[in-house]
């Protein structure tokens, strides 16, 4: 399948804070590629290094096989991007904002109008497409936002962390807005520190912490380097230790204690749990609940940096700013 978006060893540096250590992907035509790390990985450094928007100190970076860096105004011309915060104007209402965006992409008037009110309706806007934006709820504005970056009718989309913020049902909407793009043939790089929506979109997903990729495959590939299914057990609290220490024997790696839950690796499946049972009922421990699972992102994300992903709190930043970017 043809590359839509690659990088290579992208490099880029704010005095002692390095943002980008080398970092390197490709994305297939087609596809959802997800980027995923907590803020400060250094994933909205990225987006702006492939969206022309900032200059890497080294390093090569494509997109439809145009260098984003020696031909910034062809690249401009290939790739939508939706950021962080929404990039439309607040004072003017959501049809106004994109009849304004389709003149500046020089569309005829008549077709500029005629685009606003296909993506109005596509993004469930039209009720409010009168509306001036800073009446809009934030979801309203991000779609408003991600409609605006399809004006020009883009073939690879950049998506920058496009949910945040959002509530369930926002967030669902978006997600729909994204399958339905990509089932169209779009290319999407998406950028999130959500684990579930990464699983949800992405056709391959590369972990990055501290500017580089550190894991890249499908979700299912990278939850298998952290190993196999998980029994959980829920007990007392102050019966954990017993718990564990009852079922150490069964367990293929170490058991873990996180308060009143007892997390024990395992091979074997279901067939296991039967097993777990009776060990705890033959040490006298009352089991409040009991599951079987297989590891999820987050656990891949522990594994892989030795810290989840929410833990970070600073925002991928200006550079005038302290932190990593």
């Amino acid at each position: 399948m043809p590359i839509a978006i690659s990088a290579k060893n992208l490099v880029k540096k704010y005095g002692d804070v390095v943002a980008l250590d080398g970092l390197s992907l490709n994305v297939e035509q087609g596809t959802v590629y997800g980027l995923l790390g907590p803020n400060g990985a250094g994933k909205t450094t990225t987006v702006r290094v492939l969206t022309t928007l900032l200059m890497p100190d080294s390093g090569e970076a494509n997109v439809s096989g145009v260098d984003v860096i020696k031909d910034p105004e062809h690249a401009r011309e290939i790739i939508g991007l939706s950021g962080q915060n929404a990039s439309v104007d607040e004072n003017l209402t959501g049809r106004e904002n994109l009849v304004m965006l389709g003149r500046l992409f020089r569309l005829p008037k008549k077709e500029a109008i005629e685009k606003a009110v296909n993506l109005l309706e596509r993004f469930n806007l039209t009720d409010a497409a009168n509306r001036i934006v800073k009446t809009y709820s934030g979801g309203m504005r991000r779609r408003l936002d991600l409609a605006a970056s399809l004006i020009a009718n883009p073939n690879i989309l950049f998506l920058d962390e496009p949910t945040t913020g959002l509530d369930p049902r926002s967030r669902m909407m978006m997600w729909d807005v994204i399958e339905n793009l990509v089932k169209e043939g779009t290319t999407v790089l998406l950028t999130t520190q959500y684990l579930e929506e990464a699983d949800q979109l992405a056709d391959k997903i590369a972990v990055i912490d501290r500017g580089k990729v550190i894991a890249e495959g499908t979700a299912d590939e990278l939850k298998a380097q952290v190993g196999g299914e998980r029994i959980e057990v829920v007990v007392a609290e102050n019966d954990s230790a017993r718990a564990a220490q009852a079922l150490q024997e069964m367990a293929s790696g170490k058991v873990i204690i996180d308060g009143e839950r007892v997390k024990v690796p395992v091979s074997g499946g279901g067939a296991k749990i039967v097993d777990a049972v009776r060990a705890l009922d033959v040490a006298k421990i009352e089991i409040k609940e009991i599951q079987l699972r297989r590891p999820t992102l987050d656990d891949v994300f522990l594994s892989l940096t030795g810290h989840v992903a929410e833990e970070v709190k600073t925002e991928d930043e200006a550079p005038k700013k302290k932190g990593r970017h």
